[in-house]
C-alpha cells in the first residue's frame, strides 16, 4: 500500500464532517471554557498558568522523545524567555534551554504566519550545541527517513516520509497550506481543531529535519490552536499524547494511508479532549 504522500490526492485531505461533529463540538466547548476561565484570572494569575502549561508542555514533548528534562531548569529557561529571570538563577541543561525557547516563541509568536525561517529557528532552539545532525535545515540524507519500531534485525517499518530532495517542496506547499487556512487566510478553515489535526499530520508526513519532528509538529499544531482562538491556549497536547503513546502512534500510522482522514480527527478530538 502506498502512503499517503506517494497517493494522487496528497495534500487535499478530505473527512466527513458529518461523523466528527459530535466529538468536535465537545472538543470546541472545553477549549472555550478553557480560555474563559484564563480571562476571569487576575493578570498575575494569568502569568502563573501560562508558566505552568508551557513547562508541563516542556516536559511531557521531550519525555515523548525519551529526553528527561528538570523541572527546575525547563521552569528557569521559560521565565527567562518570558523576561522574569531572578539574576541568581542558573539553567544548567542546555535541553532545558532550547525548549524552554521554543515554547515561549511558538506561544509569543502565535499570531503571526509561519515561514521557512520560523520552523528552521525552531528546529535551532531544540539542538542548541549538536553536531551529529543537520541543524536548523530541512535533511538532505539520501537514506530513507523511516518510522521504525523493533530490535535490530527484526524491524518494522511504520511510516517512510518524502525523500530528502522532494522535501523543499514539500514544505513549500505545507507552509503555504497553514497560511491559507488561518483565520485571516485566503481559505480559512471553520473549525480550529481540524486545522490543528490536518497540521500535525501533515507536517508529520513530511518529517523534514533530522530529527525532532515530533516536538516541531506538535508546536504547530499548538500554533494552529491559539491562532484560531485569538489567544494561546492552556492546552498540552504532548500531555495528551505521553499518557498514552501508542494510540497516538498508531492513530498516526493509520492515517499515514490515505488522505480520508475522518478516523485520525475523532481520534485527535475525543484523545485529546480528555487532556483538556
Amino acid at each position: 500500500m502506498k502512503y499517503n504522500w506517494q497517493q494522487s490526492d496528497w495534500g487535499n485531505f478530505t473527512f466527513s464532517l458529518k461523523e466528527i461533529e459530535d466529538v468536535l463540538y465537545i472538543f470546541v466547548e472545553k477549549a472555550g471554557h478553557l480560555k474563559g476561565l484564563l480571562k476571569a484570572m487576575p493578570k498575575t494569575s494569568q502569568e502563573e498558568a501560562l508558566i505552568e502549561i508551557l513547562v508541563s508542555e516542556a516536559i511531557k514533548t521531550s519525555e515523548i522523545e525519551n529526553e528527561y528534562l528538570s523541572r527546575e531548569d525547563v521552569t528557569s529557561s521559560i521565565r527567562h524567555n518570558l523576561g522574569l529571570f531572578a539574576p541568581n538563577e542558573e539553567i544548567r541543561d542546555v535541553r532545558a534551554k532550547g525548549i524552554g525557547k521554543l515554547m515561549t516563541e511558538v506561544r509569543r509568536t502565535y499570531d503571526l504566519p509561519l515561514s521557512e525561517k520560523t520552523l528552521k529557528e525552531w528546529h535551532s532552539f531544540l539542538f542548541i550545541n549538536r553536531t551529529n545532525i543537520t541543524v536548523g535545515d530541512w535533511r538532505i540524507h539520501k537514506e530513507p527517513m523511516q518510522v521504525v519500531s523493533g530490535a535490530m534485525g527484526k524491524e518494522k517499518v511504520h511510516f517512510e516520509a518524502p525523500p530528502s530532495a522532494e522535501v523543499p517542496k514539500n514544505m513549500k506547499a505545507f507552509i503555504k497550506w497553514f497560511n491559507d487556512t488561518a483565520p485571516d487566510g485566503k481559505h480559512p478553515i471553520k473549525y480550529a481543531p481540524i486545522r490543528a489535526a490536518i497540521a500535525h499530520l501533515y507536517f508529520e508526513s513530511i518529517h523534514p529535519f533530522e530529527d525532532g519532528n515530533g516536538r516541531i509538529g506538535r508546536a504547530i499544531a499548538d500554533k494552529a490552536l491559539s491562532q484560531s482562538s485569538g489567544y494561546p491556549l492552556l492546552l498540552s497536547l504532548s500531555a495528551a499524547i505521553e499518557s498514552n503513546k501508542t494510540a497516538y502512534y498508531n492513530a498516526l500510522e493509520n492515517a499515514q494511508r490515505k488522505n480520508e482522514i475522518t478516523p485520525w480527527l475523532i481520534y485527535f478530538f475525543l484523545f485529546f479532549t480528555g487532556h483538556c
